[in-house]
């Protein structure tokens, strides 16, 4: 809640008797006699006649506007009230929490509209404590969180109230408040409001203290006489001099967020942003808070840090933050949503008890449970040790290395040897950023461009899972292998296999003949482990792989004794031994892993009996909250490491393994996870997927998604859709590419800006646009839900996004000039700003692509700093020589007279990439 000329604050305590009434009503005071247009919201009374707080407020400061959205004429707590008002009348359903913060929210939205271009103030009084019950029965504070406007705390004078306000103010903080001032009676007995100035005065907050209010009178006309008074004297100087410093703190807040882009621009150097593409103010989102599945997002059109407290003449947008869907579910980490209050609680606890304590030949109860819960889920059946790390790449870091150690042990490798280990693995796998896990990846867009990489390994390229037209389909070099019914089809492996799918026969030779031929080119490659991401290939993509295709390849790894000879000391199962066979599998779960595709591990989708040696789990690990990571191996594994000497240990950790907070929290993260599918919470999902497949399975045991059925088969049936897939959380949605597929597609973008920059929605907008973020993966744009996004949240994202491919082009710019003529051409150059030439050949089939591409870019809105000519050489031939054009393709940048970049290319990426730097050049 920010508004430029409206500052709105909510009254808390951390009791009822404390006095919040009587300041409300004295800042009320203040604030109109310092020339503010004042509201009074009491969200939700209880009582009637002296006790009715609104009807207080109405007659000690009467040029207020007042207003209560619920009352009830009982003096309990609001879920009392709601309930006993129920009682022997019609049910009426409480209001739930969304509910309830929306009409908070729509409140002040049409207060500040009503005040735009006065300086203004709105004081929302809660109801008794800071957790005092809402009318659904939750705790007020987490039912005005989506809201999180700035608080006043009012402190208790009495005995116990250095307690109680102390802990009133904690809970606000975990719950992410900003305290911008405390208020207190002066009472000199316990003498509270000196303790209070000492304690808040060091935490950088002031407090506010004013004469205790007098007792009251028999006369009622005497009492209301002497309360005037008393409201007149507390009213002038001493709250005025407060609303005074909270209307600095409003303006320095806003300066704050206005500045931040800059601030930004300036000094942070971002991951995986080119930043000669990100250059304007506008380009960065400025996050204020989140919530749920929602960012609070400043708004591009704020004040500068100019503003000041006389400046509010003009009008504004009701509020400059606006709430934006986490459609990436911040880089795949949130499961439980943003802020979760169990969570962060846990997080509290552990920091609490334990800070951070080393790890090594030490442990701590948060540490050993989650190994024992992880050993127990997760690793059921296989895994007999868990290692901890810092993140999903470095979890994967340390799964190679033990995987490898693990080979090279048993086959006896020389240092030489070790040191040339490869791995085998998928086309379009990822498994993080540092080096190792990097060299685990066959050569891309992520690599290319670092100095040190060397992929050590060989890459399968794996048949894709994409729904076409309704249809279930799997492909493989763009050529169909396999159409299936459903989904539940699709992942019912063990069946398939039953069955005797010609699909496994055909993959098995395809795999075994692959690896022949690589071995066959006698440069010694030796493989020491398979590493997979099972069913999922994210940053690949999200590419969606046939799970039969990893499952035969498991087999093959395990069994295939002529390709894989290396085996356990027993000829066991050579499939579901719990000692690695032929070589270690390691799965990377870091982001398929812990329900996010809707199973606690996804290598079931792989067939009841296959299980890693090796696996990594990070991400959803801890809710989205602090950064962990685990890598589980089975004893066979561990044992390669075992010996009565230093250095044969695995000698890798960082300063915070297994730190007790992010334990904490992960221990919680897994209780709610648990919690909720004990109680159905995903019930009506699976009911709606499992509606959708013709099979007699149960739906516990059916492949489902938090995206509805009926969305993702229409979406698949668009025109501009290649395909779409849906899995638990995850929806990926393939576009058509006229530029091609891969990472550096820009097919996705008017999509995205269209939903990006919405009009606004939930809280703070009446419009029904919500805004959506989201980061593209080329032409793949993907959504992922939380597990806990109400069903209605995702049902208005999936309208949007349905809208936002349906949307018709429009240009934006003038298309492209031709320049008919020398003198043209030189007229064109002596003019100031910034030009872009595309000097071409059209007969030539190089320059025809490129050419297409030159006039989409001109159409965008994000090019409009940049003039776009053409020139055909053919027919401009004084031109070219000019120019010193011999062959095309060519696009040469002018600044004014001087030319400042020339390309020769027929990439658009590459032209992309030269355009922005030229814009940031300028």
């Amino acid at each position: 809640m920010l508004s430029r000329h409206l500052r709105t604050h909510l009254v808390v305590a951390p009791s009822t008797s404390v006095g919040k009434s009587i300041f409300s009503t004295g800042l009320v005071r203040a604030s109109l006699a310092l020339g503010e247009k004042v509201g009074y919201l009491k969200p939700v009374g209880t009582g009637s006649g002296d006790g009715d707080d609104e009807l207080h407020l109405q007659r000690f400061a009467p040029g207020a506007e007042t207003a209560c959205l619920f009352h009830f004429d009982e003096p309990v707590s609001p879920h009392l009230a709601v309930e006993r008002a129920a009682q022997g009348q019609a049910v009426t359903k409480a209001p739930t929490d969304s509910e309830f913060a929306a009409a908070v929210g729509r409140h002040a939205r049409n207060f500040a509209r009503e005040s735009a271009g006065k300086r203004s103030s709105l004081y929302i009084e809660s109801a008794g404590g800071v957790h005092s019950p809402t009318l659904s029965g939750t705790s007020q504070l987490d039912a005005f969180r989506p809201l999180l406007p700035p608080t006043i705390l009012v402190a208790s004078a009495a005995l116990g109230g250095i307690s109680t306000t102390i802990s009133a103010y904690e809970s606000l903080l975990l719950r992410g408040y900003d305290v911008d001032a405390v208020l207190v009676f002066k009472e000199d007995y316990y003498a509270n409001y000196s303790y209070f100035e000492k304690w808040f005065t060091e935490r950088g907050i002031k407090v506010g203290v004013v004469e205790h209010p007098p007792e009251q009178l028999p006369s009622a006309t005497e009492d209301a006489q002497n309360l005037e008074a008393y409201y007149a004297r507390i009213s002038d100087r001493p709250l005025q001099r407060v609303v005074h410093q909270l209307q600095q703190t409003h303006l320095d807040r806003m300066s704050n967020l206005a500045t931040a882009p800059r601030r930004t621009l300036d000094q942070v150097w971002w991951p995986f942003v080119q930043h000669g593409l990100v250059t304007k103010e506008s380009d960065v989102m400025v996050i204020d808070s989140a919530h749920g599945d929602h960012f609070s997002a400043f708004s591009t059109s704020s004040p500068t840090a100019s503003s000041s407290a006389g400046d509010a003449q003009t009008p504004a947008a009701p509020s400059l933050l606006s709430p934006v869907f986490d459609g990436s579910a911040s880089w795949w980490t949130q499961c439980l949503g943003h802020a979760h209050p169990e969570l962060t609680l846990a997080a509290a606890h552990a920091s609490g008890r334990f800070g951070h304590v080393m790890f090594p030949t030490a442990t701590n109860l948060p540490a050993l449970t989650l190994a024992e819960k992880m050993l127990a889920s997760v690793g059921a059946g296989w895994a007999d040790r868990v290692f901890f790390s810092d993140n999903g790449s470095t979890g994967m870091e340390v799964a190679l290395k033990m995987a490898l150690r693990a080979f090279a042990e048993r086959e006896q490798l020389g240092p030489e040897q070790r040191r040339k280990l490869a791995v085998l693995g998928l086309k379009g796998s990822y498994h993080g950023d540092t080096i190792g896990a990097m060299d685990a990846c066959e050569g891309g867009v992520y690599s290319e461009r670092v100095e040190w990489y060397e992929g050590r390994g060989f890459w399968l390229e794996a048949p894709e899972v994409k729904i076409e037209q309704g249809t279930v389909r799997v492909r493989q070099a763009g050529c169909e292998v396999g159409a299936f019914d459903s989904l539940a089809q699709l992942y019912d492996v063990d069946g398939r296999i039953e069955r005797r799918d010609p699909l496994a026969d055909v993959y098995r030779e395809e795999i075994e003949g692959q690896i022949e031929a690589r071995l066959a080119r006698g440069d010694g490659i030796q493989f020491g482990a398979l590493i997979l991401e099972p069913v999922v290939m994210g940053a690949g993509g999200m590419i969606f792989v046939d799970p039969l295709y990893q499952r035969v390849l498991v087999d093959t790894v395990r069994s295939n004794r002529r390709l894989f000879p290396s085996g356990a000391a027993s000829d066991v199962d050579a499939v579901s031994t719990p000692d690695w066979q032929g070589l270690p599998v390691i799965f990377d779960e870091v982001f398929v892993g812990l329900r996010r595709l809707g199973r606690v591990t996804s290598s079931t989708f792989l067939g009841s009996a296959t299980r890693p040696d090796v696996a990594c789990y990070a991400k959803i690990l801890t809710g989205g909250l602090v950064p962990m990571a685990l890598t589980l191996a089975s004893d066979a594994i561990f044992r390669s490491f075992w010996s009565e000497q230093k250095v044969d240990a695995l000698l890798h950790g960082h300063s915070y393994t297994a730190h007790a907070i992010g334990c904490g929290v992960a221990n919680k993260t897994l209780e709610i996870l648990d919690r909720m599918d004990d109680e159905g919470a995903f019930d009506s999902a699976k009911r709606d997927w499992s509606a959708s497949s013709a099979t007699s399975s149960a739906a516990d045991t059916l492949p489902w998604s938090k995206w509805s059925s009926e969305f993702v088969d229409r979406v698949s049936k668009h025109d501009k859709v290649d395909g779409v897939m849906a899995l638990g959380c995850v929806l990926a949605i393939h576009l058509r590419a006229a530029d091609g597929s891969g990472y550096q597609s820009t097919a996705s973008e008017s999509i995205l800006r269209r939903l990006r920059y919405g009009s606004g929605s939930g809280y703070e907008s009446d419009s029904p646009d919500m805004q959506i973020h989201a980061r593209p993966l080329g032409n793949v744009i993907y959504f992922m839900s939380s597990l806990n996004s109400p069903a209605e949240t995702l049902q208005r994202v999936e309208e949007q996004v349905y809208a936002a491919i349906d949307a018709k082009e429009h240009q934006t710019k003038m298309p492209v000039t031709t320049i008919k003529s020398e003198d043209q051409y030189k007229q064109i150059l002596s003019e100031p700003g910034l030009k872009g030439i595309e000097f071409v050949a059209p007969w030539e089939e190089s320059c025809k692509g490129i050419s297409a591409k030159w006039k989409d870019l001109a159409g965008n809105e994000r090019w409009k700093g940049i003039h776009f000519y053409c020139v055909d050489i053919c027919d401009q031939q004084d031109v070219a020589m000019d120019a010193g054009v011999k062959m095309t393709p060519a696009f040469h940048f002018y600044d004014g007279e001087s030319k400042v970049k020339e390309l020769r290319s027929t990439s658009a990426p590459e032209l992309e990439r030269t355009i922005g730097a030229v814009l940031a050049g300028h």
